[in-house]
């Protein structure tokens, strides 16, 4: 007798790939063209055909909700990364400067995927939010622990420093003051010597 119940196939390595170039290259496009780019034009930037960019991402609102996602889970898998190749304070830095990336990208996609009613996953914000909260809460205790910051030291409030600077910052050059701030946060963030 054999089994009948269905197997889930794994995808093959090339189409795994292929996904991974067009999240890529669309991550680039929105970031440099904005979110009406042609999804023909990422197709030929990733080096696949238009077919390909659609067995993957059926829709424009699938292929933004498919660079969002990869973008906080980069993020959130770089906390780890970061945190066992790194020491404390150091791995905490990098994560704020990739942070800031993260804002810029997010500022392009965010809003399209906002103007999708009802297009997105339920949740899709909220998700990325836990997720995104989790990696600095982790990356700030274990600074905390080093003795490389101050124990009262509310994590959130790092991030919020660094998306107000996006938010308030309407130059071009907003970045470049985000990766300024996180120095001076660092810094002003300190354990105090009595």
């Amino acid at each position: 007798m054999t089994d009948s119940t269905p197997t889930e196939k794994k995808p093959r390595a090339d189409a795994l790939r292929n996904r991974e170039r067009i999240l890529e290259e669309a991550k680039k496009a929105f970031t440099d063209k904005g979110a009406d780019i042609s999804l023909e034009e990422v197709a030929r930037q990733a080096g696949v055909g238009p077919g390909t960019l659609y067995r993957h991402f059926a829709t424009r609102a699938a292929l933004l909700e498919g660079v969002y996602r990869a973008e906080v889970e980069r993020l959130a898998g770089e906390e780890r990364r970061l945190s066992r190749e790194l020491p404390a304070l150091e791995a905490l830095r990098t994560w704020m400067l990739l942070f800031v990336d993260y804002i810029a990208a997010k500022k392009i996609i965010a809003p399209a995927l906002n103007t999708i009613v009802g297009v997105t996953s339920p949740g899709l914000f909220e998700e990325s939010g836990k997720q995104i909260k989790t990696a600095i809460r982790t990356l700030v205790s274990r600074a905390v622990e080093s003795g490389d910051l101050r124990a009262d030291l509310e994590p959130l409030d790092l991030l919020r420093a660094l998306v107000g600077v996006s938010n308030v910052a309407s130059s071009p050059d907003w970045q470049q003051s985000a990766r300024r701030l996180v120095d001076i946060l660092l810094l002003g963030s300190k354990p105090i010597d009595r």
